[in-house]
């Protein structure tokens, strides 16, 4: 028997970091853009004839062979697959995975791969899993690997697509599918990976700790962010795609207030070439200090926007807008 599943990554528009628990719950009206795109995660799960379990991530040439599913031990290698096949008693099969994304990309790489693990090892186990169930057993996992809280957001692209908006409030999240044409957007965004990976759970987690410890700043800074998020909401809505880049442009400047180690030199200047060939506005991906940069411009000039980019040795990084979230066959 053979399972197949894939869940898309994304690109965060506004109101990331905001989105980790508890954060929101002191910013009242909280929420997050993303949209989806085609850059997805695989996960294959066969039957294997010999018992046991085989874990492999191709994108690393890593395996890891057992011969009982109760000694799945995330110490010894691949902890994200090992703590997903031990929770759903993955027995006598191989699970493959791998990733159209650059690791370290900063646009959710990792949640759409545990969002499409849980679909199909759901569907091989058997078990009747509702999505947003699905989605809190995907967040769980990964925290429990990274060690860190993780953020709402990102598992809610891998399993509905789209263009959507996360409200975030005292009784939980809820997405709200946005009115915006996904060919439209995608005609406006120039999306590249810098070189430099990063990693958004450090990151975001220091930022949060400074939340946390009352830094003022960081406070006033999340206020400013969230009433960004907001108003490119509108703008979105409104397809004012002035008014968006303007607020993209904002939603940044206050994202590199949160940490010193948000931007870089190599960011700064591949935003700086960005803007000078005709891009309206710029921020990176995730958390920032590396990975996915993206720009939004106005269709006549993404082809100069991405030239810039590349001439500055970004990797270009070819992507629609995902109208379609979790697929398990």
């Amino acid at each position: 028997m053979r399972i197949t599943a894939s869940a898309p990554t994304r690109i965060d528009l506004a109101g990331g970091t905001i989105d980790i628990w508890p954060l929101y719950l002191y910013h009242e009206g909280a929420q997050t853009l993303n949209a989806a795109i085609s850059l997805r995660a695989h996960v294959q799960i066969d039957t294997r004839e010999d018992g046991g379990v085989e874990l492999v991530a191709e994108d690393i040439g890593r395996r890891v062979r057992l011969d009982a599913p109760e000694v799945l031990d995330p110490a010894r290698g691949l902890p994200l697959l090992a703590r997903l096949a031990r929770a759903f008693g993955l027995t006598d099969a191989t699970l493959t995975t791998r990733g159209e994304s650059p690791a370290g990309a900063g646009i959710a790489g990792s949640s759409a791969l545990t969002v499409a693990a849980c679909g199909a090892l759901a569907r091989w186990t058997g078990r009747e899993i509702a999505p947003e169930a699905l989605l809190t057993i995907a967040m769980n996992v990964e925290a429990q690997v990274i060690a860190v809280p993780t953020g709402l957001q990102d598992y809610r692209p891998a399993m509905y697509g789209g263009v959507a908006a996360l409200e975030l409030g005292v009784d939980g999240p809820r997405r709200v599918a946005l009115d915006v044409d996904p060919d439209e957007l995608q005609r406006r965004i120039a999306l590249c990976y810098t070189g430099a990976p990063r990693n958004s759970g450090t990151n975001n987690w220091e930022i949060m700790k400074r939340h946390l410890d009352g830094d003022r700043a960081v406070f006033e800074a999340f206020e400013r962010i969230r009433d960004t998020a907001a108003a490119m909401r509108e703008a979105l809505a409104a397809g004012d795609w002035d008014g968006t880049a303007r607020h993209l442009a904002t939603e940044w400047d206050n994202r590199k207030r949160l940490a010193p180690g948000v931007t870089t030199p190599a960011i700064d200047r591949l935003i700086a070439r960005a803007m000078a060939a005709g891009a309206t506005a710029a921020k990176v991906c995730g958390a920032g200090g590396g990975g996915c940069l993206f720009c939004l411009a106005p269709p006549s000039a993404l082809d100069a926007v991405k030239a810039a980019l590349a001439a500055d040795g970004a990797r270009l990084l070819d992507f629609t807008v995902e109208r379609e979230g979790l697929r398990v066959g």
